[in-house]
């Protein structure tokens, strides 16, 4: 529900989200035959999303989510929900290439946490 009643705040509905838990290793393997990007992240986003409907395979780190966590001394559980919120905020259109874009990405991550009623 959470995810379902944050995205209607940005009027989008959910489609189809998987969410694949892999390790460092896995997402670093797909980072590089995927996006040639030679670096260690903690998910990859592959958008289908159409219209208002967001869809998508959100592959996610546990890896980097467990080291995020210790080194911002954070709940590993909100960590995780920070990088699920994150994802899908990908798929609803935001962007975090920029230093500009990263600031809205964050401040969009901190409302969607703030609706979390578990």
């Amino acid at each position: 529900m959470w995810l379902i009643d944050c995205m209607s705040n940005y009027n989008k509905e959910i489609g189809q989200v998987n969410y694949i838990f892999c390790s460092d290793e896995y997402l670093l393997n797909m980072n590089k035959e995927h996006l040639q990007h030679d670096y260690e992240t903690d998910i990859i986003t592959f958008d289908y999303s159409e219209n208002n409907t967001v869809s998508g395979d959100l592959f996610i780190s546990l890896d980097r989510v467990i080291d995020n966590a210790k080194t911002l001394k954070l709940k590993r559980a909100d960590e995780l929900h920070r990088v699920m919120i994150h994802g899908v905020l990908h798929l609803a259109g935001y962007k975090d290439k920029s230093p500009q874009d990263q600031a809205e990405m964050r401040s969009q991550e901190d409302y969607c946490l703030s609706l979390r009623t578990f």
